[in-house]
């Protein structure tokens, strides 16, 4: 082997031949190489940029955001929690292991950069999921608020879009509801992974989001912070009038950890005589980890 030919053998360890590094969203691409590849290979640059400061900061965001994307696929392709952990514990062990300065890494660094350096400068992105999408979008306004990330559901009559609004990328559900109903509060209920072992799914949920969600006493309840009437840019579409109702960001933080084929519920309370009544909206999870790395 020639010393060129030796490097770019050295290199290929590194990323697996650039496998899939130019293939940063769409499906097709994830199916073309293999999903744990893929979270393996972006995990160690990950980690050795977190290290050795590879990157500058908007292709660090853009390997990040298909680090989350490439996890996902792993967890659909059938893979457990428990194996993805260990092949990321694996990828972050090879990139402590390697000196900054290295060759290896060197040239793994720069086919990095020449696949996500276009892809950094994207303003919006769409994550198809399972049931729904994600729709990510970097614009952002000082004076209006929108979407930045945002995912619209039906629930009887009723409307949502839910996501993270504004600046602030505040969590957020905006509902509209169809007899004129206003609910007192809102409330997310999310799995809570230190409690339970994986996702729940119900025999036969196919796909019926309902089916998705672990029982209220293996989950964690956010309750909404502020309740307002929603400003017309954050409203689902057609709707003239709409509650908005914001979220504490651990809310966010508790999505981010779940597989991408469960659910969140959205909870709207109503009173009623004697118990309060609630109408619920379900959300798939998808890649919305994938899509909050991609606004930072």
């Amino acid at each position: 082997m020639t010393p060129d030919n030796d490097q770019k053998g050295r290199g290929a360890r590194w990323i697996g031949v650039s496998i899939g590094l130019a293939a940063m969203a769409a499906p097709t691409a994830l199916l073309a190489a293999s999903a744990a590849d893929q979270l393996y290979e972006r995990t160690l640059m990950t980690a050795a940029d977190g290290r050795c400061r590879l990157f500058s900061p908007t292709v660090s965001a853009a390997l990040d955001a298909s680090r989350a994307q490439a996890r996902g696929a792993t967890l659909r392709s059938g893979a457990s929690e428990l194996q993805v952990t260990a092949l990321e514990q694996r990828a972050r062990a090879k990139a402590a292991g390697a000196a900054c300065d290295s060759k290896d890494l060197t040239l793994a660094a720069s086919r990095v950069k020449a696949a996500f350096d276009g892809y950094a400068q994207m303003l919006s992105m769409t994550y198809p999921g399972d049931v729904a999408s994600w729709k990510a979008e970097r614009s952002v306004s000082a004076t209006i608020p929108v979407w930045r990330l945002s995912q619209p559901a039906s629930f009887g009559g009723d409307r949502l879009m839910f996501g993270l609004a504004g600046r602030a990328k505040a969590v957020t559900a905006v509902a509209t509801f169809n007899n004129g109903p206003r609910p007192y509060t809102a409330r997310i209920i999310v799995r809570d992974v230190s409690r339970t072992l994986g996702p729940y799914f119900a025999p036969g949920a196919g796909r019926n989001l309902s089916g998705k969600v672990a029982p209220r006493n293996a989950s964690i309840v956010f309750n909404a912070e502020t309740r307002e009437e929603s400003p017309l840019t954050l409203l689902p579409t057609g709707a003239k009038t709409g509650l908005a109702f914001r979220f504490p960001t651990a809310a966010a933080d508790a999505i981010a950890q779940l597989d991408p084929r469960e659910a969140v519920t959205v909870e709207f309370a109503f009173a009623g005589r004697g118990d309060e009544v609630t109408r619920k909206a379900y959300v798939e999870v998808g890649d919305f980890a994938a899509g909050r790395a991609f606004l930072r």
